[in-house]
This record gives structure tokens, sequence and C-alpha cells, in this order.
């Protein structure tokens, strides 16, 4: 883009969940170039007059309390299907576009811009990535992600992965690209406050059974009686019936219903940044919430008690000297991160996170002002490549294998009226239903 452009960007978001809402509303807020704006200056930045939101409906499309949580603002918002947003796409002219999806939405919308920008002379550059810590599907997420024009690394750690992955496979992998995780921030950790306040961050999928969970609530409970000196709250990610990225069949809110929780323990909702001004330390299995911690040089452990364990994410945290036992946190133990491996992780507690992103910046600039306009998506996988996968990816989103949509799809080009809007609150709630009341009762009976 020009220094000399005085129209702000044109930025497109797409986004099917709470949390990748806030991660690409505030990633595209990064990397934009903007030559007018210090990247200091971006630190608090949470409104872009020129970002359009786009929400892809489905389960975890995010209520209005989830989005008033997440804090980001944006021009426009409006709730799509995959097929209305690439009609958007092809009616609407954009500098970005981010998509903040999980990896087979990533393939599907890069084979569906494909097809609706045949022909044109310029193109948007497009951006994707992952929310967080990248712990699992490492292979199968990055190469869904594979084809667009960057691929964001959130670390040093992940960028060497990925280009790994990409070249091991005989893909291109120059769409790598590192920078930091989007919502680092808020002031650095100066002593204890009064009260002393110990926060466990909860997640939605981790761990996923009651008998887990329930341990987990009672120690957190038994931790408030042991310190009735200190204020213990439970950060909840969603109320029920809400679902953010991950289903949650077993909310917190129900389980400690059955418990006698002293009058030092509090559950918390609301944005995670203001949660942490107030912490001394951050407890969690293996959730995002550390990272922000450890940014901020907050004390933060990651919970061994379950063991250390792929399916938990946990594992994600050895060497960094935060992992600990309920048993420890009880007895006093306050954890000493290291720094060599906090560094890999993109935390940058070395002041280096305002220039973190420095990196995508120039090169979408580059991208955006290259002669002719950028050369058409080129997925890795193509019905040539993956004949037995591909197709029913974007068969999901009503896409042929070619990209183009599909005769019968959801129609593009009205509003969904009233008798729509009910019949699709309703079957929202007929599926939350099924997640958090049935589908764990016909666990429960198979395992009798």
């Amino acid at each position: 883009m020009p220094s000399s452009t005085t129209n702000p960007p044109r930025i497109a978001v797409l986004a099917d969940s709470d949390t990748r809402w806030k991660w690409g509303a505030l990633t595209a807020d990064r990397i934009v170039p903007d030559p007018s704006m210090e990247a200091a200056s971006r630190e608090d930045t949470q409104v872009r007059p020129a970002l359009n939101g786009f929400l892809l409906r489905g389960r975890a499309t995010p209520t209005p309390r989830q989005l008033e949580e997440v804090g980001v603002r944006a021009q426009s918002l409006r709730e799509v299907t995959a097929v209305e947003f690439l009609h958007a796409m092809a009616e609407e002219s954009y500098d970005l576009v981010v998509l903040a999806l999980v990896g087979g939405g990533v393939q599907a919308m890069l084979h569906g811009l494909k097809r609706v920008w045949e022909g044109r002379e310029k193109r948007p550059v497009v951006v994707t990535g992952y929310v967080g810590v990248v712990y699992e599907k490492l292979s199968d997420g990055l190469l869904l992600r594979h084809g667009a024009d960057l691929v964001l690394a959130n670390s040093r750690q992940d960028a060497e992965r990925f280009r790994a992955v990409y070249e091991g496979v005989g893909a291109d992998a120059s769409a790598v690209t590192e920078v930091a995780l989007p919502f680092l921030g808020g002031a650095a950790y100066e002593g204890e406050h009064d009260p002393y306040t110990v926060v466990f961050a909860v997640q939605p999928s981790v761990p996923d059974s009651r008998k887990d969970r329930t341990y987990l609530l009672k120690r957190l409970i038994q931790h408030a009686r042991l310190h009735p000196e200190r204020e213990v709250l439970l950060k909840l990610r969603s109320k029920p019936g809400e679902h953010t990225t991950h289903i949650e069949e077993e909310p917190y809110q129900k389980l400690v219903q059955r418990l006698d929780p002293p009058a030092n323990f509090r559950l918390v909702y609301g944005n995670m940044g203001e949660v942490l001004d107030r912490t001394d330390l951050l407890v969690t299995i293996s959730s995002t919430a550390a990272l922000e911690s450890l940014h901020r040089r907050i004390p933060t452990v990651v919970l061994t008690d379950l063991g250390v364990r792929e399916v938990l994410g946990n594992h994600h945290f050895v060497g960094s000297g935060c992992l600990a036992s309920w048993d420890q946190l009880d007895a006093g133990h306050r954890p000493t991160p290291d720094e060599e491996w906090v560094a890999r992780q993109g935390v940058a507690t070395d002041g280096s996170y305002a220039t973190a992103f420095d990196a995508a910046r120039e090169r979408i600039a580059k991208l955006l002002a290259r002669p002719g306009g950028l050369a058409p998506l080129t997925p890795y996988y193509t019905p040539a490549t993956a004949p037995g996968y591909l197709p029913g990816i974007l068969a999901r989103h009503h896409l042929g294998p070619d990209g183009s949509v599909l005769p019968g799809a959801p129609s593009a080009d009205k509003d969904p009226g009233p008798v729509r809007q009910i019949v699709r609150r309703a079957a929202r709630g007929a599926y939350r239903h099924g997640v958090q009341r049935v589908a764990p009762v016909i666990r429960r009976m198979g395992e009798l």
C-alpha cells in the first residue's frame, strides 16, 4: 500500500467464534500497513474505522454478550454463511482479508475466493493463522491453511515448525510470517494486590470429563479454604448455552452448584486482560491466558495434576518452568518461568512486542504495491493432490471441487426473514441442548 494513500485500508475479517473474532480483528489492526500510525500507538487500539466483520453462521457464532466481552469494535458486523461471504467478496472491494476460522473453513474460503476473484486485475491480500498455542493436528491444520498470502505464526518456535511442515511436503513455505499473539499487552505485574488474588482460567474443552473438572473445581475451592486471606476467582469463558471455539459439555457453573465454596471464592466473566490487572497468580491447564499472564510477568502455573499430556495441551509448556500441582500451590509455591522458553513463544517480555508485527506489515505493503496485482491463490490441496479429502471439505460450505457455489446453496441475496431467524435460533438451542444435556447422558450410559 503506497505511503501516500490517504484513505484508510479496507479490511474484512471472517470469524467463526468469539475468540477467533478477537484474534482476527486485533490481528488485522496490528498488521495493516499504515505509515501514519507508529507501532507503539497500536498497543491499545481496538477500533479500526475500515474494519468490516463477518461472523460465519454455525454452532459457535458469538452472542451479543460475547462480542461485548471481547471488546473489539468494527465499522460493520454481520452474520453470514460461507456463500454469502463469498458473494460479498465478489461485490465489495477490500485491501486485506483475514480468515479467522478452523482449518477446514480456511481451506474452503481459499478455494472459494480463488474462484470469485478469477479475472480480477487486483485482489486483496489474504491472511490466516492460529488463535493461540498450536499443540495438536499441526500438519492437518497447516496444510488446510496453505494458500493464504500470509500464514501467521505466533512465535519463533511456531514459525520454524510451520516452515518444516510445508517444506516437508514440497509446499511453498514463504507465506509463513512470524508475529506474536495480537491480544498481549497490559501493565506489567508490580507486586501483590490486597487481597492477594488467585485466578483459575478455565477452558471449554480441556479437560472434558465431569470427573476431571469436578476434581479441579474441588482443588480450587480447597485452596480458597486453606487461604481465607486470598481472593480465589474462577474465570469463565461463557455462560451456559453459549458456545466458544470449543464445545463445553460440562460447564463449571453447573458443577459448582453441587459444592459449597467459601466466601472468598467467586465466579467471574469479562475481558481476560481486565481480570489479569488484579491477578497475583494465574492457574490453568493449558489456556492461552497463560501466555497473556507471562507477557505481563504475572506468576503463572500450568497444572500437572491430571498429567502432562498431549490431550490436555499442557505438554506445550514443558521447559517453561511453569508446571506445578495444586499441592505445591497450596504450600505457597511461586513458579519462575524460563526466560529462553518464554522468548521462543512470542511472549516478548523484553519489550520487543511493539515491533513483533513489523515484518507482517512490511510484507503486506509490498504485496499490495506489486505491479499488476497478486497471482491467484494457490492452496496445496487441489482436486489433483487430495481428491479424497478436499471435495468433502468444500461441500460442507456448499462449494464444489473447483470452488464454485453448488446448486441449492443458501440464498445470498437477502437477509433472513423473521421465520428463518426463529427457526435458526430454535435449531441452535436444540443443538446446544443435545451437546450439553443429551450427549453426556448417552456417554455415561455407554460407560455402564
